[in-house]
């Protein structure tokens, strides 16, 4: 059994076409469907967000399968397969499993580290599952990789430090107030960023959210998206006195909160604290509020630097998730190199018992009359020679079977034979093509080539 993913994401691929290629819940069913019935998909999952696609197949012909996936893609989206090629990135074999288990640990993401693409993980193996188009080793690789990204968030810490801007001012938030429950915030602006901030802002524990912008309409837009309200900008001030934590990013060339009207705010809040992020660029709320008793005020120079940091200490996390995933990958392998050969090794004992028997028969015919004893001892002959001389490959083919290149070996040693193993198609080819493929294996060479030629040698 063979796997394989091919994908496309923000690096690879324009929003305009990462669209037309995603999977939404309601097609989601139909998607796996239709890639099942490709005669060599033996199970599939997709895993589609925002900002990547990626289809995991099982097959038992690399290069059908690889074509069978751009081909489905082209079909689902009309997009020419060429450019499907393009835009898409592929691995096989063992390349296939450490992707998934870094796509799991958010060491592929955008924002390294990132959470939500676990949970992402674990709903396209559940929906695929529910679907019914996986197998036993599609299974096991998804059930694999989520524990691989559990393990790597709680031994590293790699999802711990905030590395976006939003996200910091969340944090920043969260340790100046002791925590955000049933807190209240003044989102001022109502553009992505503000959006964002709420978002992080309300999913950590802000139970009241106000949104003050000059277009009253966007301001109502971003309000319902949080059960909030809407208030007039000249209003912003009235407001501000029963919020906990401002917030403010707008498009102003100006500062729209002065020291001022603060001084009247602070008056009012009768020494009540208040907690205030400036975002913008320019900055919207004038740096002499950071001065008056009570205002804690940061702006984007100190969410960036604070961003840096926490990248940093990412970055070195992310390098003991690396060998985290690199010691599950060798456990998972291991398991897989046993599953795919015994159907293999059944085959070769079967060709050596159909050889023996009819040989023995043979034998036995020509030999005439023989007693008992004798029957025994020349069967025992028989079985001896055919399990001496099945006894160093079968060992070999194990020993292969535990590294990345033992795919490879049984597929020469079903060509050897001329087996026909059941659940894959008889192999006529020539012995010497698969030898080939071996050493640009081991040049590094085969998977990158495949690959550019789109699956076709």
């Amino acid at each position: 059994m063979l796997i394989a993913v091919v994908g496309l994401n923000h690096r690879t691929a324009p929003v305009e076409v990462r669209e037309k290629l995603s999977f939404s819940g309601r097609f989601l069913k139909e998607a796996l469907l239709r890639l099942k019935e490709y005669p060599v998909i033996e199970g599939c999952a997709i895993l589609s967000t925002c900002n990547r696609t990626e289809i995991y197949a099982a097959t038992m012909e690399m290069d059908e399968g690889l074509y069978a996936i751009w081909d489905f893609l082209s079909c689902w989206s009309e997009v020419d397969i060429s450019q499907i090629k393009n835009y898409t990135y592929c691995h096989t074999l063992y390349d296939t499993i450490r992707h998934l288990f870094r796509v799991a640990a958010g060491l592929d993401s955008m924002l390294l580290g990132e959470t939500q693409i676990l949970g992402q993980v674990r709903s396209a193996y559940q929906e695929a599952v529910e679907y019914q188009s996986t197998n036993r080793v599609l299974n096991v690789l998804f059930q694999q990789a989520i524990t691989v990204g559990k393990r790597v968030r709680t031994e590293t810490g790699i999802d711990r430090n905030p590395v976006s801007v939003s996200y910091a001012a969340v944090e920043l938030a969260r340790v100046h107030l002791a925590g955000l429950e049933n807190r209240s915030v003044l989102i001022i602006g109502a553009g992505k960023m503000s959006e964002l901030t709420a978002r992080h802002l309300v999913a950590n524990g802000v139970s009241g959210v106000i949104v003050s912008n000059r277009s009253f309409d966007r301001a109502a837009v971003l309000a319902a998206q949080f059960n909030g309200r809407a208030v007039k900008f000249d209003d912003l001030y009235l407001y501000m006195e029963e919020a906990d934590i401002v917030i403010s990013c707008t498009a102003a060339n100006h500062c729209v909160v002065r020291v001022q009207d603060m001084r009247l705010v602070m008056n009012k809040r009768q020494g009540r604290k208040i907690f205030m992020i400036d975002i913008a660029v320019p900055r919207d709320i004038e740096t002499e509020v950071g001065q008056i008793e009570g205002v804690s005020l940061f702006d984007i120079d100190d969410l960036s630097s604070m961003v840096d940091q926490n990248l940093a200490v990412r970055k070195k996390a992310a390098v003991r998730a690396e060998g985290i995933i690199e010691e599950e990958l060798d456990g998972f392998l291991k398991w897989l190199g046993t599953q795919f050969i015994v159907p293999t090794i059944s085959a070769l004992k079967k060709w050596g018992d159909e050889i023996k028997q009819k040989e023995l028969k043979r034998a036995l015919n020509r030999l005439g009359d023989l007693s008992e004893h004798d029957r025994k001892v020349v069967c025992s002959l028989a079985n001896s020679i055919v399990n001496q001389i099945l006894h160093l490959p079968v060992s070999q083919l194990k020993s292969y079977a535990l590294t990345t290149e033992g795919h490879l070996y049984t597929e020469i040693l079903q060509n050897l034979f001329n087996l026909d193993v059941p659940g894959q198609k008889p192999k006529r080819q020539m012995a010497s093509h698969h030898l080939e493929k071996l050493l640009m294996i081991k040049r590094g060479s085969y998977t990158n080539q495949r690959c550019r030629l789109g699956g076709r040698e």
